[in-house]
């Protein structure tokens, strides 16, 4: 079981879920290598980008990001996502304990619109993730006119 007691986590995840915040997204990361407390890592508003930024090789974490996606300037719609990050020098013991720890973890950053499974930093690849909660959003109108 994870520890995911330290109440800086609840009120981090309101930040980011919070549309008048700044802050965007958040890396939760295990106290020490034999530790099973997550602690906030970081947290920034900078995009993907920067929280791919914040995370290492040697890292198992998760993360928790608010992305605005828009078909038009008209409809932006906010979406959230979930992250499992397990770097590629990340020890079999802790990859194992992730897939337990995870279910913990979602008990916070509960509300979100894909998950994402990262093991390198082009996981994080803005496009991609846009494409992704697009597909999960339901109407896409980027497709183009059919004929019917």
């Amino acid at each position: 079981m994870a520890d995911v007691s330290d109440p800086i986590i609840r009120e981090t995840y309101d930040e980011v879920r919070d549309d008048r915040s700044e802050v965007s997204w958040l890396i939760l990361q295990y106290e020490n290598e034999r530790s099973d407390k997550l602690i906030l890592h970081a947290k920034g508003s900078g995009g993907l980008a920067q929280l791919a930024d914040n995370l290492s090789e040697d890292q198992a974490a998760f993360a928790y990001c608010r992305v605005n996606v828009s078909n038009d300037e008209l409809s932006v719609r906010t979406k959230f996502v979930f992250i499992t990050w397990i770097g590629s020098r990340v020890k079999v013991m802790r990859k194992a304990k992730l897939s337990v720890h995870v279910s913990d973890v979602k008990r916070i950053l509960q509300a979100y619109a894909i998950e994402i499974t990262a093991y390198e930093k082009f996981d994080f690849n803005e496009s991609e993730v846009l494409t992704k909660l697009r597909r999960a959003g339901g109407a896409n109108y980027d497709r183009g006119s059919h004929n019917y």
